[in-house]
């Protein structure tokens, strides 16, 4: 399979009243660009792409950046997660990264051969994490959530999270950094950089709570993330089902 065939094997699969649908979960790319196929469908097409395509073919289609559609970034993603060689795994996730301009291509990776050499992967996301590209720390901040709160946790990773510097990426037309009635009377249709970026560190302080409480909880405790972060992440732990009603007690005397 070509990258040519690849786009129209996309189009194939269009689903426009599934396009409308996601298009107004993306409000800041623009909706010509996305074609309306399901990840599912995705995830199939980018299996038969990685095993039909040549080496060449699929060499081309991972240098030439930036794509036209959304969803050849996504089945960009999906073949490189597809990669087992540690080395070019790495080479075209950070090759990719500069290029991720929304949360859905960023998130639900799971690159495995990465795990291939921890410590080289961890001074990757170490690195990510310091980026002034919102997508790159987000992506950071996804493989810390996917590969490292369990077996492989250790309780710098919290440290590494929280000093985010959330203010190297701007808010001016959302005011994400102010409590939700506030940012949805400025324009909480177009959330901007820093929300993304918000929203997932509250994401995984949330998921760590669930996962590892006795570590995260002091930096719910001792308010040591930005008010906004503190309140969406007592937020999501309140949502969460593997946050038992006692925590959740606890969390919501702390808001």
């Amino acid at each position: 399979m070509t990258h040519a065939e690849l786009v129209k094997r996309l189009l194939a699969e269009q689903d426009l009243k599934y396009r409308d649908f996601h298009a107004s979960l993306l409000p800041n790319i623009d909706k010509k660009t996305i074609i309306g196929v399901r990840v599912p469908t995705m995830r199939k097409i980018a299996k038969e792409f990685a095993a039909s395509a040549t080496p060449a073919d699929l060499g081309k289609f991972l240098d030439k950046l930036p794509h036209k559609y959304f969803e050849e970034n996504q089945v960009h993603l999906f073949a490189v997660e597809r990669i087992k060689d540690f080395d070019e795994c790495l080479y075209r996730i950070e090759q990719f990264l500069p290029y991720i301009d929304n949360w859905a291509v960023c998130d639900g990776k799971s690159p495995k051969a990465l795990l291939k050499d921890e410590v080289r992967f961890l001074e990757h996301i170490q690195a990510w994490l310091q980026s002034k590209h919102p997508y790159t720390v987000r992506f950071g901040v996804n493989m810390l959530m996917n590969f490292f709160l369990d077996e492989r946790f250790d309780q710098r990773f919290l440290k590494w999270v929280a000093a985010i510097d959330e203010n190297l990426f701007d808010d001016d037309s959302t005011g994400a950094a102010q409590s939700q009635k506030q940012a949805a009377l400025v324009n909480a249709t177009r959330p901007t950089d820093r929300y993304y970026v918000q929203m997932v560190i509250a994401w995984y302080m949330a998921t760590a709570l669930a996962k590892q409480w006795d570590a995260t909880f002091p930096y719910i405790k001792g308010r040591k993330l930005s008010s906004w972060i503190h309140a969406k992440t007592i937020q999501k732990a309140c949502e969460s089902y593997r946050i038992t009603q006692e925590q959740k007690e606890i969390l919501r005397g702390l808001k």
